[in-house]
């Protein structure tokens, strides 16, 4: 059986950009290898969950990986927490976190707090919180990459079917965790409780003191988003019948990987943001095709640039993914593995979030049909072998690459 790489550059696809003459970031890039990868492979379009829908990271990824998010998604909490190193039992509520910034009146200045880092504190943050009980209900909290973190509540009748209490934007309050059924009045309080002690507990402490004198935007609260109920799942290695590793940087995609049973291979110099060392991380895939089967990797800061609106970030936070999957294809040049490009979703600058966009896609190994597509972008690809696909299909096909497939009938 021949080996499968799945690799993910966060948020890279787009939209047409006016000072880019009416091109994408990707389009735009200096992107040699992945070009060389889409000339040499079989290209197409992919819809993440289907033709319109706005995906997430987490339910593209379940999508990627074969999971139908529709039946398998509760929220983005469990994964969240999962990923941040939290232990989610059944009953469970998970919420994800963000360290933020509000003003003297209570209105969210910065949902990111400065983007802090792991480094400047927020452990020690989410250590204020970790193991407090509000209303019989214990709280479990940890930090996560960047500004990133979670939180799991634990106790009796509690219910994830609550609106998240995180405005969303900056320049509003942050909102209550307004119950949407009669079971979740409880959880709505608790989670508007354990904000307002967040406020309490972050307002004088050191860490925020040291940021307010070096001019940034200190962490004095949580915003509190996603809740839900950790889904059971049938096991990577029981539905596929091979053995599945992540090299990822995220908490989110750490989440969803130890859910599905993907044994997690850490690179601490990935950090998650512009900065991270895409050939520690190129080299952490490449190595593990050792012992495993079949390695996703997701590379996050192509995703960043589009968020912010910054279309030079992210033209070379694409140039970075370029880089990765250079060094991955030289590690396996030659060898019997397959190796998958793609996108998790659109986050076009214009728009600064996710969209409904397809994200181009290319496959490329030794049982690949090269397609004359020429180069690997939003519009070259149109006119791939693949043509237009869905997430839920991209298992399938890299089974089938592998020589992995089940037959379906005599």
């Amino acid at each position: 059986m021949a080996k499968g790489i799945i690799f993910v550059a966060d948020g890279m696809a787009g939209r047409p950009i006016p000072e880019l003459d009416g091109k994408t970031t990707l389009e735009s890039a200096d992107t040699p290898h992945m070009d060389r990868i889409a000339l040499e492979g079989e290209c197409g379009l992919l819809d993440p969950i289907s033709p319109g829908v706005r995906a997430g990271s987490d339910t593209s990824h379940l999508a990627l990986l074969g999971y139908n998010p529709y039946e398998y998604y509760t929220g983005r909490g469990p994964f969240e927490a999962m990923g941040a190193g939290l232990a989610v039992k059944p009953g469970d509520i998970a919420l994800r976190m963000n360290f933020a910034t509000i003003d003297d009146k209570g209105i969210v200045i910065d949902r990111r707090a400065g983007r802090i880092q792991e480094n400047e504190g927020t452990h020690q943050l989410a250590e204020l919180l970790n193991h407090l009980e509000i209303d019989r209900v214990q709280i479990l909290c940890n930090a996560s990459t960047a500004h990133r973190g979670a939180v799991v509540l634990r106790g009796e009748d509690l219910s994830g079917e609550i609106e998240d209490a995180d405005p969303h934007r900056e320049g509003k309050p942050i909102p209550k965790a307004k119950p949407l059924t009669k079971e979740a009045k409880r959880t709505g309080a608790v989670v508007d409780k354990l904000i307002a002690k967040s406020v309490e507990l972050f307002r004088d402490h050191e860490i925020n003191k040291k940021r307010i004198k070096e001019g940034k935007s200190p962490a004095n609260c949580v915003l509190l988003r996603g809740a839900g109920v950790a889904p059971r799942v049938q096991l990577f290695s029981e539905r596929y019948k091979i053995k599945g590793a992540a090299v990822v940087e995220v908490g989110l995609i750490r989440g969803i990987a130890r859910f599905l049973g993907l044994d997690l291979i850490d690179v601490p110099t990935a950090t998650g943001g512009a900065d991270t060392d895409e050939v520690g991380l190129a080299r952490a895939v490449v190595g593990a095709l050792g012992d495993y089967d079949l390695v996703l990797t997701n590379i996050k800061a192509p995703d960043l640039g589009g968020h912010d609106g910054d279309y030079k970030a992210k033209i070379s936070a694409i140039e970075k993914a370029d880089r990765m999957s250079g060094i991955i294809y030289e590690g396996i040049k030659g060898s019997d593995t397959h190796l998958a490009i793609l996108a998790d979703h659109a986050t076009p600058v214009v728009c600064r979030d996710h969209t409904g966009d397809a994200v181009p896609i290319a496959t490329w190994g030794k049982m690949t049909r090269p397609d004359g597509v020429k180069s690997y972008g939003e519009r070259p690809c149109i006119g791939g072998g693949l043509e237009r696909i869905q997430g839920i299909d991209l298992m399938p096909i890299m089974l089938n690459l592998m020589g992995a497939a089940e037959k379906f009938g005599a």
